[in-house]
């Protein structure tokens, strides 16, 4: 059964997008099988491995209103082992709709159920905000991966998440934890980055992963070419953190 992965943080251009995108695309490559879940109505993770939103017929919109099931909906990517489900404009209306609707909150979790067995690792990549979106998430998922970025106010909106999070866990799913903390745009030169490190290091404690994902122009140019960094520079300090980061991530299943 898949290890199922929630990629979050209210606070918009941490990296929850980049760290999605290049986490599936690496664990693809290490050989497990994966599928990208974009609950982000941006469509960032659709068009970061590749995929036209635009032309989508089937998203996660439809996935979550039942029209469609997640072995409808999935794409194939450039990479053997990864599938994505994509998102576009269309998901702003789930918000909305799933107010109304029965068991709202566990129609992600429901749908995964189908395919589960499918895969070695599902990771789904959240809108920045604790709405409806992000609730599927978390109650579809067995872990919470939560990027921090290496800036002042890093910590800023983290206990609003937490809260959501043990609130999610004693009321829609007990099993849920934190997978881990991952600092990113990270620079290493200044004094700033390692006061911030030693922040997230007291607040999530051994959550924190021992990879850091530095500030990288090859990580930033990728997603215009719709390439995860693997594919456009493997031989970036991008590519070789996140190649780091899966290790751990297989090592800590």
């Amino acid at each position: 059964m898949a290890r199922i992965i929630c990629i979050t943080n209210q606070k918009g251009g941490v990296g929850k997008t980049t760290t999605t995108v290049n986490l599936s695309s690496c664990l693809a490559a290490a050989e497990k099988r994966t599928l990208l879940i974009d609950m982000d109505p941006q469509g960032n993770s659709t068009s970061g491995v590749g995929i036209n939103k635009n032309e989508c017929e089937l998203t996660a919109y439809n996935v979550l209103m039942g029209e469609a099931t997640v072995a409808e909906a999935m794409k194939p990517t450039e990479l053997d082992k990864l599938f994505c489900v994509p998102a576009n404009g269309n998901l702003i209306g789930a918000e909305v709709e799933l107010v109304a609707m029965d068991e709202r909150e566990t129609r992600l979790k429901d749908a995964l159920m189908l395919v589960a067995g499918q895969f070695d690792y599902i990771l789904i990549d959240c809108p920045p905000s604790l709405g409806f979106l992000t609730l599927n998430a978390l109650t579809a998922a067995h872990s919470v991966l939560i990027p921090v970025q290496s800036e002042y106010y890093a910590l800023e909106g983290l206990s609003s998440l937490m809260d959501t999070v043990e609130r999610v866990k004693e009321s829609l799913n007990p099993e849920l934890e934190i997978e881990g903390a991952l600092l990113t745009m990270y620079d290493s030169r200044t004094k700033l980055a390692s006061q911030v490190s030693e922040e997230v290091r007291k607040y999530f404690g051994t959550k924190v992963y021992n990879t850091v994902i530095p500030r990288n122009v090859q990580l930033s140019e990728s997603p215009s070419y719709g390439k995860p960094i693997i594919l456009y520079d493997i031989r970036s300090s991008g590519a070789q953190a996140y190649l780091n980061l899966t290790k751990e991530i297989i090592n800590h299943g």
